[in-house]
Order: C-alpha cells, then structure tokens, then sequence
C-alpha cells in the first residue's frame, strides 16, 4: 500500500516531481563537476607549475660566504665548498621520490674565451675574452639509480623557460650554448666554436662547438653553458659541483606545515613527514645528501600554493551556490505539493495515520526524486567536468565512484533539508478542520 501511495503521488502530480527533479539534477550537476575537477587539479595543478622551473636549491652546508650580483657566483674558481655528483641517485631514494620530477647539478665559473668564426669554411681566430661567466651543467643526463634504473633529468626539465636556437649540447660531446647577449656582443652564432683558459693556467686542449643560443631572460644570457663534465675539468674539480636545482611535486603549505618540525610531536611529525610539503621534501634530500643546506624558492612555491589555494576556493564557492540553489528549489516545489495534498494529508490522519507515517511517505518521495536526480546529475556532471578539463587543463579528469556515492548523498541531504519545513507543517494539520473545508 505504502509503495501504491507513492507511486500515484508521481502519476497524478507531475509537474512538481519534474521541477523538483531538474533542480536536483542541474544542482547535482554542477557540484559533480565541480568535486571531480577539484580532487584531479591539484594534479593537474602541480604538473603545469614544474614549468616555472626548480623550487628547490641545494648548496654545500659548509660553503663560504656567498660573493653573487644578478645571480652570477663572482668566487674564485677554488674558493667555497663543493658536493661529489656521485650522492645525486640519492635522490630517487626519499621517502617522496616518486615527486622529485628533475634535478640538475650547475657549477658556475668564470674563464677566458677564444672564439673561432666559421667563416666560408674556415675558422677565423677571434680575440682573448676575459671574465667570462661559464655555466657547467647537464642538458639531457640519465642517472642511474640504485635499483638498476635510469632517471633523465637535466636543465631543460628544471629550466623549461630557457628558449634555445638550435639544439641542447650533447653532455659527453666538446659542445656548448651561448647565452643571447653575449653571442650578439661578441659576434658569435650557431657553428662557431670557442676555446677557454683559467689564468693560464688549465685550458680546454680542443675548442666546444656552439650548438645553439640561448635566451633565458636571466644572468645566463650573459654566460656560456658547457656540459658539467668540461666545467669540471676547467676548474679543475672532478666529479663535483657547487649547486643542485630540484623540481619536485609539492603540496600547498599549510598552517601545520610553516612549524617548526622540532615542535612537533609524534604523530603530528609523521604526519607531516608523510605529507609532500615543499619543507618536508626538502628535509628528506638534506638526509640524504649529508653536508647540504636545502632552501626553498620562495617564490615560486609560494606562488603554486596561492593559485592552487585559489582555484579550490572558487571550485568550493561554486559547489556551495549549486547546494543552495538547489535546497531552495526543492523547497519551494515540496512546500506547493503540501498545499496541494492538504485534503489527501487530512484524510490520511482522519483514517489513523500519524503525522509520522505522512511525514515518512513525503519524505520518501523526495528521497526517490534525489537518488533520480543525483544520479542523472552525476551523469550530466561527469560530462561537463571533463569538458572543462579538456578546455583548461588538457586532459579530462577521470570519473571518481566516491564522487558518485557523495553526490547522491548530497543529493538525499539538500532534499531532506530543503522539505523539512513543508514536512513539518504537513505533519501539523489537524483532520477535522481540513475535512470540512476550513
């Protein structure tokens, strides 16, 4: 009889159950976009911000006072404390290693400069160059990591803005790069080579051919990049450098994660060791590379955070207004149904039933138009979340089963919520009056 109730409900009032229908469904709708693009654009989020290069820097604890205008190392060649390449697999090892995206070692020096012209098919020698700022690095590099595999890293992963004209150096071939400004001043274009000297003292025996001219809107425009291998030699430090650049995949910092690590305790350190916060990142590399003061970019992870911060706000506000919106229209549509049943509601109670019997058979009505018209809302929301991450990010979020169970559950709450005061005026009718017509 209950489920006969019901169902002649929806076939004699139509026009209610619809209305209420599509505003759950267009509700649901958008908050199912809404969730399903906010649990994927951290993600999504993230991968896109490793374009604005390394947010981590890595230098030798014990190092010198650092002498550096315009982000140019203006030390003596010798002078400052250096870190062995051989520990970099090392950082495939932390506990977040999988979020560790590139690194890339740079040993920064200055040298003289011997250009070769390449002139109808000849070489032209060029004039002595001094102070020139030199740049060791790696361009493409494959570490291997200490389970026997390959990690590709190198400058062009943690520096994806510098524009080059031509190709990368290859890091075991006599090439380089020539920063823009520098090439220009000094006439120097792809096909040239170019010799160096420290003081007369080391020098590359055979010139590096240039491969390519770089454009990357700092320091290095001034500067040449040469494979680490040949910085090294030149300065005669082997199998050492005196910075590391890292990339890494990172959580927004929160309150909890700006402490101090020594306040905490110890749940609350595990915690936050087992979060992927920029500073519990960088404790974990400076375990693992023992001797090194490991410093954040400020800002550029502090400018990740802020946009990420932003955009889940904006998702939030946008799923609380389809909520309400959708409260409000159902409770408008259940309030009109329950002036329209005023004479069904008193006859039920006039046979014996009590308001809590009728407050379940309306509630149980509206609890059928939610598990409808979520999980239509559902469908219609999956669609356009993966419209709208087609058009911003690239690639369609992937449809989540704990979206769907919230969505109808959400569903169920904004019905029950947005009746519950026609419900509880219904449950409050008196018989007698309403059956003689008062």
């Amino acid at each position: 009889m209950f489920l006969r109730i019901v169902a002649d409900s929806f076939g004699r009032r139509p026009r209610h159950k619809l209305l209420t229908g599509a505003a759950l469904t267009l509700g649901m709708g958008v908050v199912t976009a809404a969730l399903t693009v906010s649990l994927d654009v951290g993600d999504r989020l993230a991968k896109e911000f490793r374009s604005l290069g390394a947010n981590l820097v890595v230098t030798p604890q014990a190092d010198s006072l650092p002498l550096e205008i315009a982000g140019v190392d203006y030390r003596p060649v010798n002078a400052g404390a250096y870190l062995p390449e051989v520990d970099l697999p090392k950082l495939k090892t932390i506990f977040w290693h999988n979020n560790i995206m590139a690194f890339t070692p740079v040993l920064e020096m200055r040298a003289e400069a011997l250009p070769f012209a390449r002139e109808d098919g000849k070489y032209q020698l060029g004039n002595w160059i001094a102070d020139v700022p030199i740049v060791g690095t790696w361009a493409y590099h494959a570490v291997p990591l200490p389970d026997g595999g390959e990690f590709q890293t190198g400058i062009a992963k943690t520096n994806p803005w510098w524009q080059i004209d031509g190709r990368w150096f290859s890091d075991d071939a006599k090439e380089c790069v020539v920063g823009e400004a520098f090439a220009n001043r000094n006439h120097i274009k792809v096909g040239d080579s170019i010799s160096f000297a420290t003081g007369d003292v080391t020098k590359i025996p055979a010139p590096l051919k240039v491969t390519a001219i770089l454009t990357s809107g700092g320091p290095e425009d001034e500067a040449i990049v040469v494979p680490l291998s040949r910085a090294q030699s030149l300065a005669g430090k082997p199998g050492e450098y005196r910075k590391l650049y890292v990339s890494a995949l990172t959580k927004p910092e929160d309150a909890f994660a700006k402490r101090d690590p020594k306040s905490f305790t110890p749940a609350e350190y595990d915690r936050w060791f087992c979060t992927p916060y920029i500073s519990s990142i960088a404790f974990q590399i400076q375990q693992q590379l023992p001797g090194t003061d490991v410093r954040v970019i400020r800002r550029v992870a502090e400018g990740e955070g802020q946009i990420l911060t932003r955009v889940r706000i904006l998702l939030w506000l946008v799923t609380g207004a389809a909520l309400l919106a959708a409260a409000l229209a159902v409770g408008a549509s259940s309030a009109a149904s329950v002036i329209e049943r005023r004479t069904e509601i008193g006859l039920m109670k006039a046979l014996g039933a009590g308001s809590g019997t009728v407050g379940f058979l309306l509630a149980a009505e509206q609890l059928l138009l939610a598990f409808g018209g979520g999980g239509v809302g559902y469908a219609i929301g999956i669609i356009l979340a993966r419209l709208l991450g087609e058009k911003i990010f690239g690639a369609a979020p992937e449809p989540s089963l704990i979206v769907f169970f919230v969505i109808i559950a959400l569903a169920a709450g904004v019905s029950i919520l947005g009746s519950a005061l026609p419900l509880r005026r219904a449950s409050q009718y008196e018989p007698a009056p309403i059956l003689r017509g008062e």
